[in-house]
């Protein structure tokens, strides 16, 4: 009897351990996930306690591999495998969480020559619509952590790999931790995680969970100028606050050898407007005798910014700043003891972070809810993965968005043609509230037309063609239709119809749009940021098209009625016949090139040398643009602006003649084509940009009524002998009022990759057009890329979604010309980037002017040549060390240093 009990005994004593053991290790609020480890399968990691899952629940694309037996040795079973991404673009995880809770989301990586190539890729991660970081490995051999403190806006995380062309996207481990939302201010952006030192570490031991309750990593950091005081400490001694730092790491603190020495560390950032958050932990590890007392104050660059600090026995004391620091090319923090302690100061841990700016909104949740939901219910084939309009660049295919300042953006265009869609039409379509333009079809598509489409009013477009579709089509529809607020098509749908009337409906609803359109319903394309990029180039033909093309005919009978002015054009002597063009080309011998206009041809008058440019009988420019370009260059002269020589207004014969610039266009220069063109320098590009920019600067200030270019491109400035550049074509230039209003309502005109998206989507045309045209000039005079830049497979990508995420992480040197090989002022390319991203702003009154553009110029152009007179860069002080996992940081030798 009595054995039995003690067998009772020992059997409820092991149950109560067990609880005990589960609840110290209390998993709720963890996601870890590793990512390729084979469907469905589950672990828990030995020696950390942490329970894993597979990745298959969280996304439909990439390839699974295992690595070899001799690579997993020494590592933690979740880096165990990775899944890579061979195909495609972006490829997203989707993870559902608690929209409004504050997430710890790390990301593991290890390479470990998974694929046998041995060679470790550079890729892009993505967070939602935003870029988190570029990841880059110092060798095959070493895993790479990223771990950022973000607050959840929706039900779920995207977390995004981006091919950028540079080896195959991978990854290893992904890990989500909630925390107190009160803990790790979030309101100036994200915290990307720079460093967390265990300052007092004695045991050299890295921790994380079970000892800490939200999983952080602790790393342990020793100084030969510090020294180490520790306890005994266990969590249910230690008092705790909201960011609960585990009793292991704040039962050692750091203090100064020196006990009347101040204690000082510091880091120095690579860029001086990277902002930072420092967290410091402090806990009293020594009970103090009455006569002993410890208490400091706390400096940073000189200046008071805590104190005094008094640690209190056994209980956790965070201190931080609500505000981001940011300016300083290095950042010292000094803990002095006061006057009347007798103890030196003590630090147990401390956390930096840099601020991320997260703030691209992600599409408006109920279209993205809709949009997955039409992708899963009708398996659509295509990539779709992430935020579906965010950021423009990785837009899903056949969407197109809008965007609305601060608010989320909304699908207002969808192109489900030839999708192999079946079944009815799908009721999600009606949750998509924006939507302009609806493409279903070349589908077997069957049923009724719903009902739910005639609600929808901002519908502009509606194409049911070519489907299964039965019925008849709701009189709404037809309505809307007729009166010319709906474009319909419903051909090719043999049963759609079961009465003569109803028949009849719809033939004549086919005939009013085969009327408005002989060909196909033209697309409405929307662009929401920066959006010049392949949906533009789609845009651009659709208005090409719809202009007449200029016969030569016609061109005759239009000079026959709209002859020029000729007072219009003195003076008087600058007019020649098509047969002086001849003469002064040599029979049209050297052709230099062309473009919308017609050929340009070279030619002497007098042994000076000139360009002739001639209307091409196809050209689709026309008649109009040739009028509006000699009166503009007849009225205007700046040394920045080409010159008219003359011109020829014959019936059926239109040319001008400009001054000759021997140099060409600069972007023949940048690209390659010109292979005679020297490498153009750094100061090279800085004059030429200056150049330019004064001529437009000219045009919006120094013309009344000021005049707006329209189509600023890198092929519409001219280079001379000298490499002085002048703006050059313009056909397209508008005159801006002067009465009072704030733009000019026109039809969209101008080169893809260089429009202004706000001009594209409300035909408002303003100054600030030409700036943000002139923005990527910049981009592309400093880089030496298109403004839409080919990725793999041909896919585009704008030169300012390219050059963003390098920009944010003070990345300089990716973004320069490679053919520049580093000569150049870091600091005046640093500021001439900041000068294009400002001309490129989303939100047109926040651009700068170009007044403002020529002096920002002027002063990048002085650092450069200050870097000329001096030989070396004037910005290498801030670039003591590289901020990065392994930024420099510790003890400074000198207090005052």
């Amino acid at each position: 009897m009595i054995k039995m009990l003690l067998h009772y005994l020992l059997v409820l004593l092991r149950v109560l351990t067990m609880v005990v053991l589960i609840q110290a290790q209390d998993q709720s609020g963890f996601i870890s996930i590793d990512c390729g480890l084979p469907k469905s399968a589950t672990y828990t990691e030995p020696t950390i306690g942490i329970n894993y899952i597979s990745d298959d629940k969280f996304i439909s694309s990439g390839v699974s591999v295992s690595l070899l037996p001799s690579e997993r040795s020494n590592l933690q079973q979740q880096l165990w495998h990775v899944r890579s991404f061979p195909n495609g673009v972006r490829n997203c995880y989707r993870i559902n969480v608690t929209s409004g809770t504050k997430y710890l989301i790390r990301a593991d990586f290890y390479y470990g020559n998974y694929d046998g190539l041995n060679e470790v890729p550079i890729f892009d991660l993505h967070i939602g619509a935003n870029p988190w970081d570029t990841m880059k490995f110092p060798n095959a051999s070493l895993s790479s952590m990223n771990e950022i403190i973000y607050t959840a806006p929706l039900d779920f995380i995207h977390l995004c790999l981006v091919n950028t062309g540079q080896g195959t996207p991978f990854i290893s481990s992904i890990e989500l931790r909630a925390l107190e939302n009160k803990t790790y201010g979030t309101e100036s952006g994200s915290l990307d995680l720079l460093i967390r030192y265990d300052l007092g570490s004695t045991s050299g031991s890295t921790y994380r969970f079970s000892d800490d309750v939200y999983d952080r990593i602790w790393m342990p950091t020793v100084f030969n100028l510090w020294t180490q005081v520790s306890t005994s400490l266990s969590n249910d001694n230690l008092t705790q606050n909201a960011y609960k730092p585990p009793a292991i790491v704040m039962s050692t603190a750091a203090t100064p050898i020196n006990s009347s020495a101040a204690f000082v560390l510091y880091w120095d950032p690579e860029n001086v407007n990277i902002q930072y958050k420092v967290y410091m932990h402090f806990n009293e590890v020594q009970k103090l005798k009455p006569n002993e007392t410890r208490s400091f104050n706390i400096t940073l660059n000189g200046e008071h910014w805590y104190g005094p600090m008094v640690p209190s026995y056994q209980m956790t004391s965070t201190i931080f700043s609500p505000l981001t620091l940011t300016g300083a090319t290095r950042y010292v923090f000094s803990l002095f003891k006061t006057e009347t302690s007798t103890l030196p100061p003590i630090i147990n841990a401390i956390e930096i972070y840099i601020v991320k700016d997260l703030s691209q909104q992600e599409t408006e949740q109920d279209d993205v809810d809709a949009i997955t939901n039409i992708k899963n219910t009708y398996g659509v084939d295509r990539n779709w993965q992430g935020d579906p309009c965010a950021p423009i660049a990785y837009m899903w295919q056949g969407l197109n968005c809008s965007s609305d300042g601060d608010k989320p953006p909304r699908i207002t265009y969808l192109d489900l043609s030839s999708s192999g869609m079946t079944g009815q039409i799908p009721f999600y379509i009606s949750k998509l509230t924006m939507l302009q333009y609806l493409d279903l079809s070349n589908n077997s598509l069957s049923g009724a037309i719903p009902d739910f489409l005639t609600q929808m009013q901002l519908l502009k477009v509606l194409n049911l063609g070519n489907n299964k579709l039965n019925g008849s089509v709701p009189s709404g529809l037809v309505d809307r239709s007729e009166k010319g607020s709906l474009s319909l098509s419903v051909g090719k749908n043999l049963n759609l119809c079961a009465s003569a009337s109803c028949n009849q409906a719809n033939q004549q609803t086919d005939n009013q749009i085969k009327k408005k359109n002989k060909t196909n319903i033209v697309i409405p394309v929307v662009v929401s940021v920066a959006g010049v990029l392949v949906l533009l180039v789609i845009a651009s033909v659709s208005i090409i098209k719809r202009k007449p093309r200029v016969k030569l005919a016609a061109v005759k009978n239009h000079v026959g009625t709209n002859t020029l002015n000729i007072s219009q054009l003195k003076p008087k002597q600058r007019e020649y016949s098509y047969e002086d063009l001849v003469k002064i080309t040599n029979n049209l011998d050297r052709l230099l090139g062309g473009g919308g206009f017609g050929p340009v041809y070279h030619g002497f008058i007098d042994d000076i040398e000139v360009a002739v440019k001639i209307l091409s009988q196809l050209s689709v420019r026309g008649y109009q643009q040739f009028l509006a370009e000699v009166e503009l260059l007849m009225i205007v002269h700046h040394k920045n602006l080409t010159s008219l020589v003359g011109y020829c207004n014959e019936e059926g014969n239109i040319g001008l003649i400009y001054e000759y610039m021997a140099n060409g266009n600069l972007d023949e220069y940048l690209s390659g084509e010109n292979i005679e063109a020297k490498l153009l320098t750094w100061e090279d590009r800085l004059r030429i940009a200056i150049d330019a920019a004064q001529g437009l600067e000219y045009l919006h200030n120094g013309c009344k009524p000021p005049i707006i270019h329209r189509d600023v491109k890198c092929t519409n400035i001219l280079l001379n002998e000298n490499l002085q550049a002048k703006m050059a074509d313009f056909g397209l230039s508008k005159s801006f009022p002067t009465d009072g209003k704030t733009h000019l309502s026109t039809v969209v005109a101008g080169t893809h990759g260089y429009m202004d998206p706000d001009y594209f989507m409300s035909n408002r045309l303003t100054e600030k057009s030409d700036v943000y045209s002139f923005g990527v000039v910049i981009l592309v005079i400093i880089t030496g890329q298109p403004a839409n830049r080919k990725m793999h497979d041909d896919y585009l990508i704008h030169i300012s979604q390219w050059v963003s995420p390098m920009f944010s992480n003070g990345d300089i040197e990716n973004i320069v010309d490679s053919k520049l090989e580093g000569d150049f002022d870091t600091n005046s390319v640093r500021k001439a980037v900041k000068i294009a991203m400002d001309c490129l702003s989303t939100n047109s009154s926040k651009r700068p002017n170009m007044s403002e553009v020529v002096t920002e110029l002027k002063n990048c152009f002085t650092a450069e040549l200050a870097r000329k007179r001096t030989g070396h860069d004037t910005d290498k002080s801030s670039e003591l060390v590289p901020l990065n996992r392994t930024t420099k940081f510790g003890p400074l030798l000198d207090s005052t240093s």
